[in-house]
């Protein structure tokens, strides 16, 4: 993990560096003197050297210190805490539904193979994975929170706050997970232990959920995985969408602001998770899987 988050850290850093766009300019606008501009850019640090950056930058990582943020003023690392909950429980939420969902459809599908059952739960799964997050997302707004008043639009007040934003990040990852699950469950099916587990006379629900399910879980467990870290990125759609505070939005207001310390650690926090859910994942199999 160590050596993934430095070489992250560098690719940040190399391409803010290439990125067009002056915060310091930004931050005292048009009408501020070319000096004061430039003496701004001395004050922070930009005018160093690319690995200069970058060295401080890990320096100050390693004493716990994020950085300050260019528009608000305010530590980054505060923020990001504040932020943080947000998104991950805005991931979960979504993470869960995927998985309450796809698993039984996929399951469904898999022990109905070439049967219109079969081929309405692929169908609804490669139109639901075809179709863009954002899209689905203003849908669910038009139709279930304006027209018909069900769902709240902004917010996280309640548990109905969220029920939209997760629905539109989870729609996409359903369908794949359905799919998933049903080529493993075909797979597994054939087996001998399958058809040992058949002619030994045990009920078909003990086959199909207790043996064939359990082993067909394995690669699901990893595609969750990847698919919880690509929800953190993911989530920002959302997260503007519905006026979520998170660490989505936070990211996208320092990516319009040029502000570097809030761009840097928040990329790096999202890596980070994502190798921390990649690790759990492999201890995960161990159980799994002995």
């Amino acid at each position: 993990m160590i050596p993934v988050l430095l070489a992250i850290a560098l690719v940040i850093q190399i391409l803010i560096s290439v990125t067009p766009g002056d915060p310091a300019r930004m931050m005292l606008g048009v009408n501020a003197t070319e000096e004061r501009v430039e003496e701004l850019r001395e004050e922070m640090g930009l005018n160093d050297p690319l690995l200069v950056q970058y060295g401080r930058y890990l320096w100050n990582i390693l004493h716990g210190d994020f950085g300050v943020s260019f528009t608000t003023k305010r530590p980054v690392m505060d923020e990001i805490s504040a932020r943080f909950p947000y998104t991950l429980k805005l991931v979960a939420l979504s993470l869960l539904i995927s998985l309450a969902v796809g698993i039984p459809v996929g399951v469904f599908a898999s022990t109905h193979q070439n049967k219109w059952q079969d081929n309405l739960a692929m169908f609804l799964s490669l139109f639901c994975v075809s179709m863009p997050p954002f899209w689905f997302s203003l849908i669910l707004i038009q139709e279930l929170a304006v027209k018909r008043r069900i769902f709240p639009t902004q917010g996280t007040g309640t548990i109905w706050h969220w029920v939209l934003p997760a629905l539109g990040i989870a729609v996409g990852y359903t369908a794949t997970i359905a799919r998933q699950t049903r080529s493993n469950m075909l797979e597994v099916i054939r087996q001998d232990y399958i058809i040992t587990a058949r002619a030994k006379g045990l009920p078909e629900g003990t086959v199909k959920y207790r043996h064939a399910l359990k082993n067909a879980l394995t690669p699901i467990i990893m595609v969750a995985g990847t698919m919880f870290g690509a929800m953190l990125g993911g989530a920002l759609i959302s997260e503007v969408i519905f006026s979520i505070p998170g660490l989505g939005s936070y990211t996208l207001s320092g990516l319009m602001n040029r502000d570097y310390p809030v761009i840097k650690s928040s990329v790096l926090i999202l890596a980070f998770m994502f190798s921390i859910i990649m690790l759990i994942v492999d201890i995960i199999f161990a159980f799994v899987d002995p």
